[in-house]
């Protein structure tokens, strides 16, 4: 397929608000690619080059990308950059460059490369380094483009700022997978499963279009691709617990209960001699904790995946710290001298593949039987998850104070006879956290949309309150807070340099806010907070019918992306929790 084909479907992407017809589109852009370029096109189509988790990034500004379309059009850079503010688009800012500048020699030529010679040009781009890489790079993208026609270049100055904003996401790509073959959703399950254990979709799009949905069906976790984690549901009260989680089970009794660590969940991928270290969010964090990989490397085994917490501790007292300094190890310098000054541990609670044999369709109490077998040995950093099997509500009620006077969050309940959901969230593990009277039952993790000038003493710090908000199922995201007390001094002037690193000229297409709302500074869908408030209230005003009562900043989730953050349908699982 020629990228400038690639370019027009995306335009029609672009042209729709309908996922239906999103998934429609998909689908034909699907049965058109080959099976030697679909991954390539999936990823590109997602803004991105490779897998997440390979962590492949072009480095590039907006500013520098001013730069590319400057040298492509024989343009001054004050004037594209006149242009840039203009627009607040990049796409629209070449495209505009182009039909005032562009060379009419050879126009048959523009647009002739394919999808495979873009895309590989692109990572050669993104793959290079070292001294003077930046200037390379700069005339390398700016080759590219001035070879263009203008609709493709629109498309592909937003690739390396990613920010491609064609407003889908992985699950959309599984649903065109789907509507490819069958024209309906029915296959979707099958996809999804098999991108849960296996969090490549490029690969997942390969292996379908070339060999369908039996090959589908037996993809398995792989050793060196993160599989996504399960999640954690809420329940209002240790009662609804163990009514929900308590049945006998043919081999024991009751659920477990488990710690809940305020830490950095980590997945950690041992196939001696290499080990890899993966976030929630599927990032590689490897190079971040070199003491952890050094303990993996020492277990009784030859291929593990690992799924636990990790926490900063203090050296001297062996005492738990906080989230906040925990979340100082995510670091690319200085990491050796960070180790030492904040040494890590790992509880270790859940084992998906041992020795090449995948474990996640296996009841939770043969996957920690066998847990229990590899961590007997003490082995560094990594420390085995303790864990009680409880049957009634009393018990429940005073792990959970046991663990909060030892500086956990709370307790993890999980079901003895369930498999390991990938990627799903469900009752098979229900987290019960401390709650003090008059609070909500769990902390909503919201996006930062934007932020409005302050006033008096906050005149000092540009920023008086910001307005947070949860996406839907459309990836739209939707306010549901303005939040203007509960900062200290220090988190107001943090949050406006973090803020500051997002701001956009314009409201992102993708928010949905009243304009009686409207913010005096919009910020790309970046940052995500923790918050907590008294309740949820119904809302004329707010986005999606619900607002937070009384709402304030517990902590920033460097650990989170805005795709994990709460979703409108949990906001309105908790809501309704309220009444139970």
């Amino acid at each position: 397929m020629l990228f400038k084909r690639l370019s027009e479907y995306w335009q029609e992407i672009d042209k729709t608000g309908s996922r239906l017809e999103m998934t429609a589109i998909l689908a034909r852009l699907f049965n058109e690619l080959i099976a030697g370029e679909i991954d390539l096109a999936v990823n590109l189509s997602l803004g991105r080059l490779r897998p997440k988790y390979e962590g492949v990034e072009f480095n590039l500004a907006e500013k520098m990308m001013v730069r590319v379309i400057a040298s492509a059009y024989n343009r001054p850079v004050d004037e594209v950059e006149k242009l840039f503010k203009k627009t607040g688009d990049l796409g629209v800012t070449v495209t505009q460059c182009y039909k005032k500048t562009v060379s009419q020699s050879h126009p048959s030529l523009r647009g002739a490369s394919s999808v495979t010679e873009i895309y590989n040009r692109l990572l050669a781009i993104a793959q290079d380094s070292g001294s003077g890489s930046q200037e390379r790079k700069v005339q390398q993208m700016a080759d590219l483009i001035k070879n263009m026609d203008g609709l493709s270049a629109r498309y592909l100055v937003r690739i390396p700022i990613n920010n491609l904003r064609l407003g889908f996401s992985e699950m959309t790509v599984l649903d065109g997978l789907s509507w490819m073959a069958k024209g309906d959703k029915s296959l979707r399950p099958d996809l999804e499963r098999a991108f849960n254990v296996c969090a490549d979709i490029g690969l997942i799009a390969k292996e379908y279009k070339n060999k369908g949905i039996q090959k589908i069906r037996r993809i398995k976790p792989q050793i060196g691709v993160p599989i996504r984690p399960q999640k954690s549901e809420r329940l209002p009260s240790a009662d609804k617990i163990v009514e929900k989680l308590g049945g006998i089970h043919p081999l024991k009794q009751g659920f477990a209960v488990e710690g809940k660590w305020d830490g950095l969940r980590v997945q950690i991928h041992i196939d001696k001699p290499l080990v890899r270290i993966f976030s929630r969010n599927l990032d590689n964090m490897t190079a971040m904790f070199p003491e952890i990989t050094a303990a993996a490397a020492q277990l009784p085994a030859e291929s593990v995946i690992l799924d636990g917490e990790a926490v900063a501790y203090d050296n001297k007292t062996g005492k738990l710290l906080s989230f906040q300094e925990t979340a100082q190890r995510k670091r690319i310098h200085g990491v050796a001298g960070k180790a030492k000054e904040l040494p890590i541990k790992v509880f270790i609670y859940d084992l998906l593949l041992l020795n090449g044999k995948t474990l996640i369709a296996e009841p939770f109490i043969k996957r920690r039987q066998e847990l229990e077998k590899i961590m007997s040995v003490p082995a560094g950093g990594l420390e085995l998850a303790k864990q009680e099997i409880v049957t009634d509500t009393k018990k429940l009620r005073e792990l959970r104070e046991k663990y909060i006077h030892l500086g956990l969050e709370g307790v993890m309940c999980k079901k003895l006879n369930e498999p390991y959901r990938a990627g799903a969230r469900n009752f098979n593990w229900v987290k019960f956290k401390k709650v003090t009277q008059g609070e909500l039952a769990d902390t909503i993790d919201a996006v930062v949309m934007g932020y409005y000038l302050g006033k008096g003493k906050r005149t000092g710090f540009g920023i008086g309150a910001f307005l947070v908000g949860v996406p839907n199922e459309k990836g739209a995201i939707g306010s549901i807070a303005k939040i203007g007390t509960g900062l200290s001094d220090e988190q107001w002037r943090e949050l406006k340099v973090r803020c500051s690193k997002f701001e956009v000229r314009s409201k992102p297409e993708e928010y949905l806010v009243d304009k009686n709302l409207d913010c005096d500074v919009w910020v790309k869908p970046e940052l995500v907070t923790e918050i907590m408030a008294d309740e949820i209230t119904k809302s004329p005003i707010h986005a999606f019918g619900l607002a937070l009562r009384f709402p304030r900043l517990v902590r920033f989730r460097d650990d989170k992306k805005p795709d994990e953050a709460t979703s409108k349908a949990e906001l309105e699982k908790l809501f309704k929790l309220q009444s139970v």
